[in-house]
C-alpha cells in the first residue's frame, strides 16, 4: 500500500480533500471584493482597509454555531449553519458599528464527504456575499480520532472595520432611552442543546416530523438561518447609542454587556409575543420562565439602546429591511449595569 494508501487507510483521504479543496476555491474566489490581495488558496488572506477612513479601527470577533450542527446532520442539510456562522459573526461586530470586510472559516470532522464540504463553504460564500464581504481563507481539517465519523465542527473568524470615534460602546447610553427589540428568525445559534433535549428525547420528534401548530417541520424550525441586522440598523447607525446581540445569556445576559454604571434596562415581557417555538419548548420541557430567558432569545435577536426621537427612524429602516421591531423598555436610573424584567 502506498503512503497516501495508508493515510486514507488511517481516515483521511488526501484525494477527497483536493476535490474538496478544488470546490472551496470556486465558492471564495466568488466572495472577492475590491478590498481582495492576494490569491486563492495562499496561506494567508488579505484585504485592504477600506480607503478614505481617518482612524479606521478593526473590530474581530470568533464563534462557532454549536450544537445546531447536530440537527443540521440529522437533517441532512449542510449549507444552512455555514450562513448562520457568517450572520452571527456580522451581528457581533455590528454592535460596534462596525462594517464586515473578511471572514476566515474552520472546519473540522472525520469522514466528511466533498458534497458536505463544499455545502458548508458554499453557505459560508453565500453570507459572504450578502454582506458583499470577502471570504479570505480559512482551514477544513479531517481529524479522525478526535471527532466521531460523519461528524464536524465549524467555526469562523471575521474582520469588520470601524472609525475608532464612531464605535459603539454603550457609553452614551443614558436614562430615558427606549430599548428596541429586532424580531429573530428562531433560536439562531443559542440553546440547541436544551432544545434537542426537549424535542429529540422528550417528545421523541425526529427532524421531519411537524413541530406542532407552527406550520413547519422540526428541521424547518430548528435549521431557520440565523437573522443577519446589518441591513436593519446601518442607515440609522449614529443614531443608536448601543446594541446587544442576543445570544446565549438571554435577553438580560447580553443587554447587561453594553450599559454603563448607573442605568437599568427595564424590559417589559408583555410587549412581544414568543413565537410558537419557544412556547412548544417551555410547555413540553417544563422549563420555567426564568429559565427560558436565561437560554434562548424568545423571538428578539438583537435589541438596540436609542433616544426617544429616533425610534421612528430606526423602526423604518428595519421594516425596510424585512424586519419586525417592537419598543420592549426603556433605560431608567439605577444601581446597574443591571437588567430586569417587569413583570418581577
Amino acid at each position: 500500500m502506498t503512503s497516501a494508501g495508508e493515510y486514507a487507510a488511517a481516515g483521511v483521504d488526501l484525494a477527497r480533500a483536493d476535490e474538496a479543496k478544488a470546490r472551496i476555491g470556486a465558492a471564495v474566489a466568488g466572495t472577492r471584493t475590491a478590498l481582495s490581495v492576494g490569491k486563492v488558496g495562499a496561506f494567508g488572506g488579505m484585504v485592504r482597509v477600506p480607503p478614505g477612513m481617518r482612524k479606521p479601527t478593526l473590530v474581530l470577533s470568533t464563534d462557532g454555531v454549536g450544537t445546531k450542527v447536530l440537527v443540521a446532520l440529522e437533517a441532512g442539510r449542510f449549507d444552512t449553519v455555514g450562513e448562520d456562522l457568517v450572520n452571527h459573526s456580522v451581528n457581533d461586530i455590528l454592535v460596534h458599528g462596525a462594517t464586515p470586510v473578511a471572514f476566515m472559516d474552520y472546519v473540522a470532522g472525520d469522514g466528511l464527504g466533498v458534497e458536505q464540504i463544499a455545502g458548508l463553504v458554499d453557505g459560508i460564500a453565500r453570507g459572504c456575499r450578502n454582506h458583499g464581504m470577502a471570504l479570505a481563507g480559512g482551514e477544513t481539517a479531517q481529524m479522525p480520532g478526535l471527532y466521531r465519523p460523519g461528524t464536524y465542527d465549524l467555526a469562523g473568524t471575521i474582520i469588520g472595520v470601524v472609525e475608532e470615534d464612531e464605535a459603539l460602546h454603550g457609553d452614551a447610553v443614558a436614562p430615558g432611552d427606549v430599548l428596541l427589540g429586532y424580531a429573530s428568525t428562531g433560536l439562531h445559534t443559542n440553546g440547541y442543546t436544551l432544545a434537542r433535549r426537549v424535542l429529540f428525547d422528550r417528545l421523541r420528534l425526529g427532524v421531519h416530523d411537524p413541530l406542532g401548530d407552527t406550520g413547519r417541520t422540526v428541521a424547518e424550525a430548528l435549521l431557520a438561518v440565523h437573522q443577519s441586522y446589518f441591513t436593519s440598523v446601518m442607515p440609522v447607525i449614529r443614531r443608536v447609542h448601543a446594541l446587544a446581540h442576543i445570544t446565549g445569556g438571554g435577553i438580560a445576559g447580553n443587554l447587561v454587556r453594553v450599559l454603563p454604571a448607573g442605568c437599568e434596562a427595564v424590559v417589559d415581557p408583555t410587549s412581544w409575543s414568543w413565537p410558537r417555538l419557544f412556547a412548544i419548548l417551555q410547555q413540553a420541557g417544563g422549563i420555567s420562565t426564568d429559565e427560558m430567558r436565561e437560554v434562548f432569545n424568545l423571538g428578539l435577536g438583537l435589541v438596540a439602546v436609542l433616544p426617544p426621537e429616533s425610534v421612528d427612524a430606526a423602526r423604518r429602516a428595519a421594516r425596510d429591511a424585512g424586519v419586525t421591531t417592537w419598543p420592549v423598555g426603556e433605560i431608567r436610573r439605577g444601581a446597574g449595569p443591571a437588567v430586569r424584567f417587569a413583570d418581577r
